[in-house]
């Protein structure tokens, strides 16, 4: 990868959506960096729709494509998903909120930490854990980890909301009872860090490409990705569009990386960020010291 970028997981599994994956890959090819495609539960139930996802890698031949299943997904079926599109690693989502906003959704969450333990045992590639845009609270990175998951993409709140989307799409009138469900990606990325345990953390959830790309690799993430943003621009200004966006995105990096002094993403990762505002509360009541993030950390 030549930038710590990666387009989140999206779409798929139906034929009118098979140009957006197509597009996706060929911007993350042409700029070398990373893609997950959407959910393969349609194409593993339906082969008929598989070329929806399998045109990412069609597309994009070398690169970093990754799987994407629900978390309870048998580990057989996590290998078809992977074999489907030669992923070179799997993102394992979370999405309780999401499910039980549906009125077709899952109910039954049981055994979730045993699937997978055994998906990792059995995966020859990384296993990444997700959420879908609600974060993950420190106690629940800290039992994914115990499971064997060295990979955490927090994915919080302040992005795609699933709920809203789910209550939209089945006219439900009950979106106000559950609309500050989650933890902010700040926050979430910010507790699942002060864990201090030897695993990479990914940080999703509602970025945009400006400064908050660099404030999360000084915190300590070792890839943003971001899904609606590049979305919307795909839409609105075409292929093209989207190109100029990731290039801008990667060289506005590279200019905050110049203005603070750092000549590589571990020299970033080390400089002093103070946290304020409803972040640092929060982050102060859950016993999570932010003061040694505003020191040069080695």
């Amino acid at each position: 990868m030549k930038a710590p970028l990666l387009i989140n997981a999206m779409t798929g599994g139906h034929p009118e959506v098979e140009y957006i994956n197509k597009s996706l890959a060929r911007v993350a090819a042409r700029a070398g960096i990373g893609m997950a495609v959407g959910s393969q539960t349609a194409g593993l139930e339906d082969p008929g729709v598989r070329n929806t996802y399998k045109i990412a890698r069609e597309e994009n031949p070398e690169g970093i494509i990754l799987a994407n299943v629900n978390a309870l997904t048998p580990p057989a079926l996590v290998k078809e998903a992977i074999n489907m599109i030669g992923a070179d690693g799997v993102q394992l989502h979370l999405n309780v909120a999401q499910e039980l906003a549906m009125t077709e959704g899952d109910r039954n969450f049981r055994g979730v930490l045993t699937n997978i333990e055994k998906v990792v045992t059995l995966s020859k590639v990384p296993v990444i854990v997700k959420e879908v845009g609600f974060g993950l609270s420190r106690e629940t990175a800290k039992r994914i980890y115990d499971v064997g998951v060295r990979y955490i993409d927090v994915s919080g709140k302040g992005g795609t909301d699933f709920i809203k989307i789910e209550f939209a799409r089945s006219s439900q009138d009950c979106l106000g009872k559950f609309q500050n469900i989650g933890i902010s990606t700040a926050a979430s990325l910010i507790e699942t860090l002060s864990l201090d345990l030897p695993f990479s953390v990914l940080a999703s959830g509602g970025f945009t490409g400006e400064s908050d790309v660099t404030c999360a690799l000084v915190l300590g993430s070792k890839l943003v990705g971001m899904a609606g943003h590049f979305l919307r621009v795909l839409h609105n200004s075409s292929e093209k569009g989207l190109n100029d966006r990731v290039d801008r995105i990667i060289e506005d990096l590279r200019r905050s990386m110049l203005m603070v002094g750092a000549a590589s993403l571990e020299e970033l990762s080390k400089k002093p960020v103070v946290i304020t505002g409803i972040t640092a509360e929060w982050l102060l009541r859950r016993g999570v010291d932010i003061n040694k993030y505003s020191q040069f950390r080695e």
